[in-house]
């Protein structure tokens, strides 16, 4: 992940980083910072709230602003920050870095995959983490039942999930996902029991 971050580095933001400008703390923050006043001059999207971000998760917000895009043929993307990956198991030489990888396909994101995290202390805290730091996204309290699940004992176990939507879309050449959901158009029931209004489903990355 962070090579591609430099592969694909936009000319006009200057010198590419470096993945060991990358590793060092605060690195992807002072390179984020580059990247919006790039982004500001030609009126791309910038990285918002830098501040507030983890290293782990500048880079992942990196990655998504530069590389993914340029990711068409088949690609395996590997090394993503333990930060952005709360269910992976950390790697044994580097725990900043997850054992991890996603396969991008014609710039999505089509199948992920990781070893899982089995121990149960350190899966409590990550969670507890994402809590505390809240946001839209963030789960707004911890899974107990899935911790006290993981106390009983999970042996080493890996997996991989692919976006079976994505997957269509590929093979039938569509260009949105609502071309090929299995349910395009879901209907809300009121109180009284009738129809409300029709809604299109989300278009978010299969996880």
């Amino acid at each position: 992940m962070r090579d591609a971050i430099g592969k694909y580095w936009p000319a006009a933001a200057g010198e590419p980083p470096t993945a060991s400008e990358l590793a060092m703390p605060g690195g992807p923050g002072a390179i984020a910072g580059r990247y919006n006043v790039f982004a500001h001059t030609k009126g791309a999207d910038p990285i918002a709230e830098v501040a507030k971000l983890s290293d782990g998760e500048v880079i992942g917000e990196l990655f998504e602003a530069v590389a993914e895009s340029h990711m068409v043929q088949p690609t395996f993307v590997f090394d993503f920050p333990t930060a952005i990956s709360p269910l992976s198991r950390p790697r044994r030489d580097d725990p900043s870095i997850a054992e991890r990888f996603e396969l991008y396909i014609a710039g999505m994101e089509v199948a992920n995959g990781f070893s899982e995290l089995i121990d149960p202390f350190d899966q409590e805290r990550r969670f507890q983490a994402q809590v505390e730091k809240g946001g839209q996204e963030a789960p707004k309290e911890v899974d107990i039942d899935y911790i006290r699940a993981l106390s009983h004992g999970l042996p080493p176990t890996a997996g991989e999930g692919i976006g079976v939507d994505r997957l269509v879309m590929l093979l039938t050449n569509s260009h949105s996902i609502r071309e090929v959901v299995l349910f395009p158009l879901l209907r809300a029931e009121s109180a009284e029991g009738h129809g409300g209004e029709e809604a299109s489903p989300s278009d978010k990355r299969p996880k």
